[in-house]
C-alpha cells in the first residue's frame, strides 16, 4: 500500500497572544509578548512573577456551564479549539463518517490545577477523604480527547500522548501516520496545557527552568539572547484537522498545506537536560528529512524549539547547522514562545500552527527580546530578530522536545494539488 497525502483543513486557536487564529497570527507577525503578571494565583512568594497566560477566555462559549464545571482548564482549552477546527474545516456532520474520523491530542500534565487543589484540600481536613466524583476525569490527559470525541460522536482513534514538551508533536505525528496508512480518514489532533498554577510555577522555579525577571516580564523569554534566564510558562492550546487529501477533494475543503513527514528520537542522556552535541536533535530532524523524501536544502524556516534556557538553546543550533549545512544560513528560523512563552505539552500545537500560517502567509514570524545573540551561537545564521520577514516559504521544520530527552521534528509544505 502507498502511502496517502495528509492535507491540514481547520485550525483552532486559544493563546496568550489572543483566542482565534487570526488573533494569534496578528501576535506573532507583530512580535507581540503575552506575557503578563501571574493572575491565577497569589504569586508575589514565588521567585517567577509572571507568565503567557490566556486573557478573556470564557469556557461558555463552547461548553453549557454544568458541562464545564466538570473538566479542569486544559479540557475546556481543547474543547474551544476543537470547536474552532470543526467549524473551519466545514464538515458536513450528518454525511461525515465519524467512525473513520479520530482524535489524537498531546499534553504534558493534563489537570494539573484540579489535582492540587484536590490534594490541598484534603491535607487541610481530618483525614477524612472527600473528593470531588469528578477529581479523576479532570485530572487525567486523555479526558481531553475524551470530551471531544463525545460531543462529537467521533469513534476513531483515541488517546493522548504524554512526551513532556515534545507531546503536542507527538500526537500530530501519530495521527500523520494513521491517516496515510489508511486507519482513519481524518483526525483532530494538537494539544493543551493549563500549568499556569502554584504547583506548575513552584515546580519549574526549583529546577530553575523559568527566568525570574519579574521587573521586565514582557522581554523575559528571549531565546539566543546572551542574557537568557530561563523559559516563560505559557498555557492555551491549538487544533488541527488533519485529513486524508482525496476526502478532503471530494468535500471541496480549503485546504491549508499539505503534512510531508515527522521525526522521532531520543537522547538517551538526561532527565532534563539536552545531549550536549545535540545528536538526538541531529537523529529526529534527518529521520523527519527523510520520511518527507526531500534534502535539507527544500527546507526554508525553522520552528525552533528555542525555550530561553541557558542550557537548552545552543544545541538545537549546533544540530541544525550539522544537518543542513551552508543551507543554515540561508533559512530563517525563529522561536515563537519568545512569544506565546512555553506550553509544554501544547508547544508544539501551536507552533505546528504558526508553521502552517508562516506558509500561508509567506511570512517568518520572529524572535523577539533578541538583542545581544549568545556568543556561542553563529552571528550570519538568521534567527529573525525581533521582526518578521517575508520570504517565499515552501517547506518548513518544527522542533519540540521534552524532559526525558524526547525529540521530535514535523514538516509541513505550501499545498499544491
Amino acid at each position: 500500500m502507498n502511502p496517502r497525502r495528509v492535507v491540514i483543513t481547520g485550525l483552532g486557536a486559544v493563546t496568550p497572544l489572543g483566542n482565534s487564529v487570526e488573533q494569534y497570527w496578528q501576535g506573532l507577525s507583530k512580535g507581540v509578548s503575552g506575557a503578563v503578571p501571574i493572575t491565577r494565583f497569589d504569586a508575589s512568594k514565588f521567585k517567577t512573577r509572571f507568565a503567557c497566560e490566556v486573557k478573556d477566555f470564557d469556557a461558555k462559549q463552547y461548553i453549557e456551564h454544568k458541562e464545564a464545571r466538570k473538566m479542569d482548564i486544559f479540557q475546556h482549552y481543547a474543547m474551544a479549539v476543537a470547536e474552532q477546527a470543526i467549524l473551519d474545516a466545514g464538515f458536513n456532520m450528518e454525511t461525515l463518517n465519524k467512525r473513520r474520523v479520530g482524535v489524537i491530542w498531546g499534553s504534558g500534565i493534563g489537570g494539573l490545577r484540579s489535582l492540587q487543589m484536590e490534594v490541598v484540600d484534603f491535607a487541610k481536613g481530618d483525614g477524612t477523604p472527600r473528593f470531588n466524583p469528578f477529581f479523576i476525569p479532570k485530572m487525567i490527559a486523555d479526558l481531553a480527547p475524551g470530551h471531544i470525541s463525545i460531543k462529537y460522536g467521533f469513534l476513531g482513534p483515541n488517546y493522548t500522548t504524554v512526551s513532556a514538551c515534545a507531546s503536542a508533536n507527538n500526537a500530530i505525528i501519530d495521527a500523520f501516520n494513521y491517516i496515510r496508512w489508511g486507519k482513519a480518514n481524518v483526525i483532530l489532533t494538537g494539544g493543551s496545557e493549563a500549568a499556569v498554577t502554584e504547583a506548575g510555577v513552584g515546580g519549574f522555579n526549583a529546577n530553575k527552568a523559568l527566568s525570574e525577571r519579574n521587573d521586565a516580564y514582557e522581554t523575559a523569554s528571549r531565546p539566543y539572547d546572551k542574557t537568557r534566564d530561563g523559559f516563560v510558562l505559557g498555557e492555551g492550546g491549538a487544533c488541527l484537522v488533519l485529513e486524508e487529501y482525496e476526502h478532503a477533494i471530494k468535500r471541496g475543503a480549503k485546504i491549508y498545506a499539505e503534512m510531508v513527514g515527522g521525526g522521532f528520537s531520543s537522547d538517551a542522556h538526561h532527565i532534563t537536560a539536552p545531549h550536549p552535541e545535540g545528536i538526538g536533535v541531529i537523529y529526529c530532524m534527518e529521520d523527519a528529512l527523510e520520511d518527507a523524501g526531500i534534502t535539507p536544502d527544500k527546507i526554508d524556516y525553522i520552528n525552533t524549539h528555542g525555550t530561553s534556557t541557558p542550557i537548552g538553546d545552543p544545541q538545537e543550533v549546533i544540530a541544525i547547522q550539522k544537518v543542513f549545512g551552508d543551507h543554515a544560513y540561508k533559512l530563517n528560523m525563529s522561536s515563537t514562545k519568545s512569544m506565546t512563552g512555553h506550553l509544554l505539552g501544547a508547544a508544539g500545537a501551536v507552533e505546528a500552527l504558526a508553521c502552517v500560517l508562516a506558509i500561508q502567509n509567506q511570512i517568518a514570524p520572529p524572535t523577539i527580546n533578541l538583542v545581544e545573540l549568545d556568543d556561542q551561537l553563529d552571528s550570519k545564521l538568521n534567527f529573525t530578530a525581533n521582526q518578521a520577514q517575508a520570504r517565499k516559504i515552501d517547506y518548513v521544520l518544527s522542533n519540540d522536545f521534552g524532559f526525558g530527552g524526547h525529540n521530535t521534528s514535523l514538516i509541513f509544505k505550501k499545498f499544491e494539488g
